[in-house]
């Protein structure tokens, strides 16, 4: 993704499939797995509304239905078929009263399994890996035209956001836009790899015309994406390639952008010039998710993490002292092969140490395809399931002493929609809490102080701070 963005002209007079029913069409997107899916579920939609594909609410709603799906786990990818079988049984059910539902599988369960899906689940038409969905309306061309599956789960060279409409109207003041795709890293457990293929980081124009689209059209708040995002070595425009510090800082000129994140981190690639941005962008939220796996060295080296736990308190001393306000959320993996009990230990207590305030804990599930897949000495279901829990009560004690720290302080916090409750509104603290005050719709997109002052079991309440 190393060559120079089209601009939104150019992008005009590429060709369009001239077969695709004008007539409007339904279209339904439902998404599976991280961040990331949920930015390609939206530029899916972006890609069809072209050609005459309204997003609708509902499969049952939908004449055209996109899974875009996660492989990370072995659970997700189950999902995935359960959701198929009922949207085969649905399109059964419709071709016998005369009418018709295509189902398209996108992500990175197509991008591994695209023949066996074709095998194992008839009723989809297309599977598309997510390096190609900017291929979406050329293969449902095809697929009426020829009445054949559609498969495609190549890596083209070509880049996809080159073939992709500008950004659609931002729905919320805050928004994800990917400025990196795939990984080097190759962690024994991981499938990203395989299934978004080798980094590759969009060009600095790019990612910079997306951003202007956003503020233009509201958007506050920018959370960078990546599958390695701090591994980010986009093309800048003065013919340097520039870090995701260097990015950082020229997005937070950006005029109406007022907060900036990014997500998903590696250690081995928090370099001291994104350190450094920690302590001199004001714009850069005071919250950093960086994953350490395990707590224990010899898991960690099993892993190909390449990075020891010495390392990774080193790295969170730095960044403390560059942002003595940061809050760090982290991924940790029970169970993976081998781990011993002490090993274990190890993680709860690094967990205790490091104070992380959030955390997305998983059992090691074995991705067909990954070393650690071969690894003998498997830990048992019913180990991983009971290590789980004592590492997720760690982390949620964390979570609630955090919670509790906030009541009393004021905290700017940027509105996003209606609450729950009548003459409600909520938003998102610094640190990505959820707060709920009384308001009204016009605070929508404003950031506001607001002092806290109570804290619910996933929440905090508060009050506008007056003047």
């Amino acid at each position: 993704m190393s060559e120079e963005h089209e601009t939104a002209a150019e992008a005009e007079v590429v060709e369009q499939p001239a077969d695709l029913a004008p007539a409007p069409r339904k279209l339904f997107v439902k998404t599976y797995g991280c961040q990331m899916n949920v930015y390609d579920s939206d530029r899916i939609a972006e890609a069809l509304a072209p050609h005459g594909y309204v997003a609708v609410t509902s499969a049952e709603a939908a004449d055209v239905v996109v899974i875009n799906t996660c492989h990370i786990r072995e659970k997700a990818a189950e999902k995935v078929y359960s959701e198929i079988g009922r949207l085969a049984k649905m399109k059964r059910v419709r071709q016998r009263n005369g009418g018709s539902l295509e189902i398209a599988v996108a992500g990175c369960v197509a991008q591994a399994e695209g023949a066996e899906i074709m095998a194992r689940a008839p009723g989809v038409d297309i599977v598309v890996g997510p390096q190609s969905y900017h291929r979406l309306p050329d293969m449902l061309s095809a697929l009426r035209r020829s009445g054949h599956p559609q498969l495609d789960t190549e890596f083209p060279e070509e880049d996809k956001f080159r073939h992709l409409p500008p950004r659609a109207k931002p729905r919320a003041p805050s928004a994800f836009l990917t400025v990196q795709e795939g990984c080097d890293k190759f962690c024994t457990f991981c499938v990203v790899p395989y299934t978004r293929g080798a980094e590759v980081s969009r060009p600095v124009s790019a990612v910079l015309d997306e951003a202007r689209h956003l503020a233009d059209g509201g958007v506050r708040e920018l959370t960078l994406l990546g599958q390695n995002v701090n591994a980010y070595h986009g093309a800048g425009m003065d013919a340097e390639v520039w870090s995701l510090a260097k990015l950082l800082r020229a997005l937070a000129e950006l005029p109406g952008i007022e907060r900036l994140r990014y997500v998903t981190s590696h250690p081995r690639d928090m370099g001291e010039d994104l350190i450094r941005a920690h302590a001199e962008i004001g714009k850069l939220m005071p919250y950093l998710h960086l994953p350490i796996q395990s707590g224990a060295d010899r898991i960690l080296a099993a892993m190909n993490r390449k990075h020891t736990v010495d390392d990774y308190r080193r790295l969170v001393d730095r960044l403390r002292q560059a942002r003595p306000d940061l809050a760090l959320s982290t991924d940790c993996i029970v169970g993976f092969p081998s781990e011993t009990e002490a090993e274990f230990r190890a993680t709860l207590d690094l967990v205790a140490e490091v104070g992380f305030v959030q955390a997305f804990t998983f059992k090691y599930s074995s991705r067909p395809g990954t070393p650690a897949a071969e690894f003998e000495s498997q830990v048992e279901e019913a180990l991983k399931t009971e290590r789980l829990s004592r590492l997720q009560a760690v982390i949620d004690a964390g979570l609630v002493a955090f919670n509790r720290s906030c009541k009393g302080r004021v905290l700017p916090v940027l509105f996003e929609k209606a609450g729950r409750q009548a003459g409600q509104v909520t938003g998102r603290s610094p640190y990505l809490q959820p707060v709920h005050v009384p308001g009204e719709a016009g605070m929508i997109g404003k950031i506001l102080d607001i002092e806290i002052t109570s804290v619910g079991p996933g929440s905090l309440g508060g009050v506008i701070v007056q003047g």
